[in-house]
């Protein structure tokens, strides 16, 4: 029953990171003026975040019972999601409103490719607990 939970969530999990990086943020983009993009992407991501850190963690824990590396990988994936969130969102706000925009480029490829690595994890897991 865990193992079906455990592959259930990280489902969900893959799916939503997913779904926002590669469907709903470039939307956006295509869809609304650069600046209304700008501001519904700044009201988004700490939602997204909660999204990930929350489904990560209930994923972690529900495979940690069945298989430890899969759990810690998820777990990891919550972890880094709370810091992204919590440090690493506002940094990009501040020098977006600061217009540092060198800075702003290097904090949000770090986003980029920190939400990258939560989506090839959360697959990995994926195919791991599907065997």
């Amino acid at each position: 029953m865990m193992h079906a939970a455990a592959l259930l969530v990280t489902a969900l999990l893959f799916g939503g990171m997913t779904l926002f990086a590669f469907g709903f943020a470039p939307f956006l983009f295509s869809a609304l003026p650069a600046d209304t993009t700008r501001a519904v992407i700044r009201r988004a991501f700490p939602h997204f975040y909660l999204f990930v850190i929350v489904t990560a963690a209930a994923a972690g824990l529900t495979a940690f019972a069945g298989d430890e590396l899969a759990g810690g990988a998820l777990v990891a994936v919550a972890l880094t999601a709370v810091l992204a969130r919590q440090i690493l969102m506002p940094a990009i706000n501040r020098a977006t409103d600061h217009g540092e925009q060198r800075r702003f480029a290097r904090l949000h490829g770090a986003s980029v490719v920190l939400t990258l690595v939560h989506i090839v994890l959360s697959g990995g897991v994926l195919l791991r607990l599907a065997q």
